[in-house]
């Protein structure tokens, strides 16, 4: 019985509710109003003859077209008349006739004839009469109107205010943030969050002075108004706000910058205020604005808009809040943001957020922590190594390793396996990688011929130089845009040297230099490998300062403000022209007198990766042997030629 109770809907009252009363009433007082209910509409024989009799009491003429005929009491007991006068409809006092006469001169004419030659004794009055549903009718395009408008404003201030059934009008200033406290409390915790260890002791801080703040308040520290968390997307800034939450246990308003943007003028503003205002009301508290960036940029940088526009607006109210009078309730901002270098500085200074962590993608051992939460809920066979799966994945961000993990049970669950296998994870990284296998792609034997020295070329020279990163897998089966791809293991770096970045230019280098040795002809298959290439020449003359003739300079600016600066001279660009085109040739004759030398070497390569169409890092051991250089393997990256 408790339980039907329970699942029965609660009773909500809804203001349109009142519209149906009083339209009954309206048609009620018309129904009951009309005093011609009973009556009935008579012909003209049919008067002249009640007309002839003396029945008639009254004629009451309206609106100049219907007689509305009054019969004397007795009258109404003649047999006649009686039915009529009898019905539950007619009431006393009332017509019981209506005729309608056409026109009125002739109308009076007559009657006034009859009264004459029959000495009748009836009365007649004219009158102007408009029913109720006439008024109404009349005023409908009117009520139309505004019930469309009520409809509108309605619909407008239910999708910008929110704030109560209906989102009333007066609502639209009101915030729209998420508010989790002791009924909604936020689940997740420190426990939830891999990885992220030096993120985590930086707000750990935070989640111990709202626990306790008495602990730095009694030797005069305050509180920290804001932290803004910053880094690539897909890292975990969000889901690490949300533990400070849960672990905080603290009330927590969630919501989006975009949230505060609106077409009206000073909604931004307004919920800012009101924003701020209910976090003071719960606190201690804590504020999470996500996507920061959408509110928080750069005033006074696009002149297109007037000084009264409507995202500085909100700024503004924002810094105001933060930063403003009466600063010594215990309100904490969190942010998040990926674009970081487009935020207002005064939104950046110490005073607003004091702290600046940083989220970065995660390293090796983190990636196995990540893998480790992610497989929790997966059905896994025992043949699954995380440690590999770890190394497989550099430059994996959080979100990526849980859609790896969701696209090894997808891979798992098409084969119709019972468990998740070692081999689908691995496939799952190729899927997301490179893109999805097109084994049905039409490519002439040539054209597999030419693509399997190229990719072959890679390998060779890779796995001959000492910083290159040595192969993992190489498969000519087209994925995604590329014909080839080529799976590597370079060493896990925090700073580059010249020699390393030569090496593996030489070894991107290596695909076109076998297309030229072996074919003496070039195709259009290396424009990634030009592409990458060219980058990183560029980066070694114009940025890191690697090059000899250019010198120890560099052209970058980190505030991004040389955008139509050209901070060299004529000169300048054209010895960077000159140094960037001999780095990359340099390494292309390079790698093709490796591949010389290595010419039987690279033929049995390519003809093996013809017949299997994948091959591994076994492979090239039994046709190079070990390499030469004994380099640990920490994690591995992929590289992919159209």
């Amino acid at each position: 019985m408790s339980d039907n109770k329970k699942n029965t809907p609660k009773f909500t009252f809804s203001s349109f509710w009142l519209y149906i009363p009083i339209l009954i009433i309206l048609l009620g007082l018309s129904f009951f109003n009309s005093g011609n209910l009973g009556s009935r509409n008579i012909s003209k024989n049919e008067f002249t003859k009640i007309l002839e009799a003396n029945d008639i009491q009254k004629i009451v003429v309206e609106n100049n077209n219907v007689a509305q005929i009054y019969l004397k009491p007795e009258a109404e007991k003649k047999e006649e008349h009686k039915k009529l006068a009898e019905s539950p409809f007619f009431r006393k006092g009332s017509p019981l006739y209506s005729y309608n006469f056409g026109d009125l001169q002739n109308f009076e004419n007559e009657i006034e004839k009859e009264k004459k030659e029959n000495n009748l004794d009836f009365d007649k009055v004219n009158i102007e009469r408009t029913s109720m549903m006439d008024t109404l009718i009349s005023f409908l395009p009117f009520i139309l109107l505004i019930a469309i408008w009520l409809f509108f404003m309605r619909r407008m201030s239910g999708a910008a205010g929110g704030g109560g059934a209906g989102g009333q009008i007066f609502n639209i200033g009101k915030s729209k943030a998420k508010l989790f406290d002791e009924n909604t409390k936020v689940k997740t915790t420190f426990k939830n969050v891999a990885g992220l260890e030096g993120a985590k002791e930086e707000v750990q801080e935070i989640v111990d002075f709202l626990k306790s703040p008495e602990k730095y308040t009694k030797l005069g520290g305050k509180i920290p108004k804001g932290a803004l968390l910053v880094g690539p997307p897909g890292t975990g800034k969000t889901l690490l706000a949300k533990a400070v939450a849960g672990e905080a246990g603290v009330p927590f308003f969630s919501l989006s910058g975009s949230d505060f943007v609106e077409m009206f003028v000073g909604v931004g503003a307004s919920r800012v205020r009101d924003l701020f205002k209910q976090a003071q009301q719960k606190s201690p508290s804590i504020i999470f604005i996500d996507e920061i960036d959408a509110i928080g940029r750069a005033r006074g940088k696009n002149s297109m808009t007037g000084g009264n526009d409507e995202r500085e607006n909100t700024l503004n109210q924002l810094l105001t809040e933060m930063d403003g009078f009466g600063t010594d309730t215990n309100v904490i901002v969190l942010a998040a943001t990926n674009r970081a270098d487009v935020l207002d500085k005064a939104l950046m200074r110490a005073g607003r957020f004091d702290r600046q962590i940083y989220v970065d993608l995660p390293d090796l051992h983190e990636r196995r922590e990540i893998f480790n939460v992610h497989i929790k809920p997966l059905k896994l066979a025992e043949n699954v190594n995380l440690e590999f799966l770890a190394q497989q994945t550099p430059g994996f961000s959080g979100a990526d390793i849980a859609n790896l993990c969701n696209e090894a049970a997808l891979i798992a669950a098409r084969k119709g396996k019972n468990a998740i296998e070692h081999q689908d994870f691995l496939d799952a990284v190729d899927r997301i990688v490179g893109g999805l296998e097109k084994k049905n792609k039409v490519i002439t034997p040539k054209e597999k011929k030419v693509i399997a020295f190229h990719e072959a070329g890679h390998a060779t020279v890779s796995w001959m130089l000492e910083h290159a990163a040595p192969l993992v897998k190489v498969t000519i089966v087209p994925r995604g845009q590329s014909l080839g791809a080529a799976w590597y293991l370079p060493e896990e770096r925090k700073i580059v040297q010249t020699e390393q970045m030569l090496d593996e230019m030489c070894a991107t280098m290596g695909g076109r230099a076998a297309e030229k040795l072996m074919f003496n002809k070039i195709s259009t298959g290396a424009l990634s490998d030009l592409e990458k290439v060219t980058k990183q020449a560029r980066a070694m003359v114009t940025v890191y300062g690697l090059n000899d003739k250019v010198g120890n300079i560099t052209y970058y600016d980190s505030s991004g403000n040389d955008a139509f600066v050209k901070p060299y001279s004529d000169a300048t660009a054209q010895k960077i022209d000159e140094e960037i085109s001999e780095i990359i040739e340099n390494q292309y004759k390079r790698a093709i007198d490796i591949l010389d030398e290595n010419r039987d070497k690279l033929t049995e390569l390519a003809e093996l990766l013809l017949e299997k169409e994948v091959i591994f890092k076994d492979d090239l051991v039994k046709i190079f042997g070990d390499r030469p250089f004994g380099k640990e393997e920490e994690k591995t990256e992929t590289t992919t030629e159209e």
